[in-house]
């Protein structure tokens, strides 16, 4: 039950999560609203406690019994990204905090992670294992330090009778390394697991982790040396977790071809002429910035320029532009509900276009989307006159949100 780390947990993971694991705030309530407008509540005044609450652990409960790694039966372990305070028992508690270096004499200091664990004592957490980062590997000596402000052997005690007596061995030093893909061997040979399980009491179930693709990864990336430039073209190119999938699957794809990926932004509005009468070097070092390079286009950019240069000036008059985006199929207004969000199948128009080579010829895909506007459908016909190839529509045929565009 994560927020923008649902994927990172499925390719580190290699599962397949759903929708409903990811929690948020609206969801939440209008799970609420639902029960209350249904009558679940008989009636009784809905209240943050315990209505709000009680359907959060409602919530959790449920998806924790999902199975998503393709298995039988539930997990044995449910991760959770929370906020707030929990109590005892079948959790375990893993606080991530930072041991600066004083650059002056290089000692590492641990006063920044005692005062934290204090502040979250002070909430009701007791963390049970403290994952240290840290530009390089924690000392032995810091390491008793960090100790004294861990319970005994992960077991919760009450604050006021804390015993101080717990091992290093439930103390992680996740120092800087060269790429993210060392993280799962790091964990492994400090015994993270191990650290992990004897809290859950789930020692001698759970297999040794198997890490060998993550150190052949990290070997791989450390390898690389070509660079592959792609110029990234969006109108969120300041905020990079925007188009964090994207990058993601760039990064992978370089990799496979051992070579390692440069990222260049362009903001979608340098593109623009209105930049170009305004700021012409901000409009040419853009453009300037696209030629030569393998081109990650995005689709507003393409289908602008695509109208402009081939039909626009023939066959529409310039007010009509705006009527070439339209909200996603079936929506009427400007309002939330016409975001298109999640699981949606996308069916192969154009046989042998690159978009279905690389899913492997398949007929149709089902990929999670996250956009409220698509190309109005009734210009369709008149852009793929002009050049441009709709090769992936909904089940209708006629829908054409979240799907790949190519010039051909």
């Amino acid at each position: 039950m994560v927020d923008l780390d649902l994927g990172n947990y499925e390719r580190f993971l290699d599962i397949k999560l759903t929708r409903d694991n990811n929690i948020t705030t609206g969801k939440i309530y209008q799970f609420v609203i639902d029960k209350e407008r249904r009558g679940d509540y008989l009636g009784r005044t809905v209240q943050v406690v315990p209505h709000i609450t009680d359907a959060i652990q409602e919530w959790i409960e449920r998806v924790a019994m999902v199975p998503v790694d393709g298995m039988e039966g539930p997990a044995d372990v449910c991760v959770i990204e929370l906020g707030g305070t929990i109590g005892p028992g079948n959790f375990c508690i893993v606080h991530v905090s930072l041991v600066p270096v004083l650059n002056v004499v290089g000692e590492q200091k641990t006063k920044p992670t005692q005062h934290s664990v204090r502040e979250l004592r002070g909430l009701g957490l007791t963390p049970d294992v403290l994952v240290c980062r840290s530009t390089s590997p924690l000392g032995e000596n810091v390491k008793q330090k960090l100790s004294l402000v861990l319970p005994c052997s992960g077991i919760f005690h009450d604050v006021l009778l804390l015993v101080v007596s717990a091992k290093t061995t439930n103390i992680v030093s996740l120092y800087d390394v060269p790429n993210t893909w060392h993280i799962p061997c790091l964990l492994k040979d400090q015994k993270a697991h191990d650290a992990i399980l004897r809290v859950l009491n789930l020692q001698g179930i759970a297999r040794e982790p198997m890490v060998d693709e993550w150190t052949s990864m990290a070997k791989i990336c450390d390898g690389l040396r070509d660079p592959v430039r792609i110029a990234m073209v969006g109108k969120y190119t300041g905020l990079s977790d925007s188009y964090l999938s994207v990058l993601k699957a760039l990064l992978h794809a370089s990799f496979a071809c051992h070579r390692k990926l440069v990222v260049d932004w362009v903001p979608s509005v340098d593109l623009e002429d209105n930049t170009k009468k305004a700021s012409p070097d901000v409009y040419e070092a853009a453009w300037n910035l696209l030629k030569g390079q393998m081109v990650y286009w995005y689709l507003e950019v393409l289908v602008t320029e695509a109208s402009k240069g081939k039909f626009l000036q023939r066959n529409m008059p310039e007010k009509t532009m705006s009527h070439f985006w339209a909200f996603v199929s079936g929506s009427k207004t400007h309002m939330g509900g016409t975001m298109r969000l999640g699981l949606r199948r996308t069916y192969f128009h154009v046989k042998g276009c690159k978009s279905a080579k690389l899913y492997g010829n398949v007929k149709y895909v089902d990929e999670r989307h996250r956009h409220r506007y698509e190309v109005n459908p009734d210009f369709v016909p008149k852009l793929e006159r002009s050049g441009l190839a709709f090769v992936g529509k909904d089940e209708s045929g006629r829908a054409n949100g979240g799907m790949t565009y190519k010039i051909v």
